[in-house]
């Protein structure tokens, strides 16, 4: 049975810390692919820029990495609302030999509460939860990842600093060419 690890997110934009993330999930935790999974809509209303260009920059910062990082476009076929629970709903019994981990960041812990069906996911895949810096928790993997924040580039990115720091080049350029956060 093959594993995959799932990385979900807004990926608005996706950046350096998503793929480091990636990196090291697929080093350490021997699994044969990363996917990162973009979420269509929002569940908890954050406003994203347009799912396609989204998926657009992942696959740009996919194909710099290598054929085990894959992009999903799993979220656009499954309806709902954008929860985890759906998305797994319909993502397992479409890749009965595929074994699923779901990543998160230890940022997420305290939203974990609000998630629908939260003990249903832990049981349908096994569940990691990666060390991201300024947020310490007890049981996570790994050594802090960098805390990068989306929020943060957007901002960076209105304002006009194209923080290539934090953003892979293939995403600032993929960014420019659908004309988000104010690039041109």
């Amino acid at each position: 049975m093959r594993e995959v690890a799932l990385l979900g997110g807004s990926f608005n934009p996706p950046h350096v810390g998503h793929l480091m993330a990636a990196v090291y999930v697929r080093a350490t935790l021997r699994v044969e692919e990363v996917w990162l999974v973009p979420s269509f809509h929002h569940p908890f209303g954050k406003e994203l820029a347009p799912w396609e260009a989204r998926l657009a920059m992942c696959e740009a910062m996919a194909v710099e990495v290598g054929p085990w990082l894959r992009v999903s476009r799993a979220e656009s076929e499954v309806g709902g609302e954008g929860r985890t629970i759906e998305l797994l709903e319909w993502l397992l019994p479409q890749h009965p030999d595929v074994r699923f981990r779901w990543i998160i960041g230890s940022d997420i812990l305290a939203e974990l509460p609000k998630w629908k069906a939260w003990d249903r996911i832990s049981r349908m895949v096994e569940v990691t939860v990666l060390h991201r810096a300024g947020y310490p928790a007890p049981g996570v993997l790994g050594p802090p990842m960098a805390e990068v924040s989306s929020t943060e580039i957007r901002r960076r990115l209105e304002a006009g600093d194209a923080p290539a720091d934090l953003v892979p080049a293939a995403v600032l350029e993929r960014a420019r060419s659908h004309g988000l956060y104010g690039l041109r």
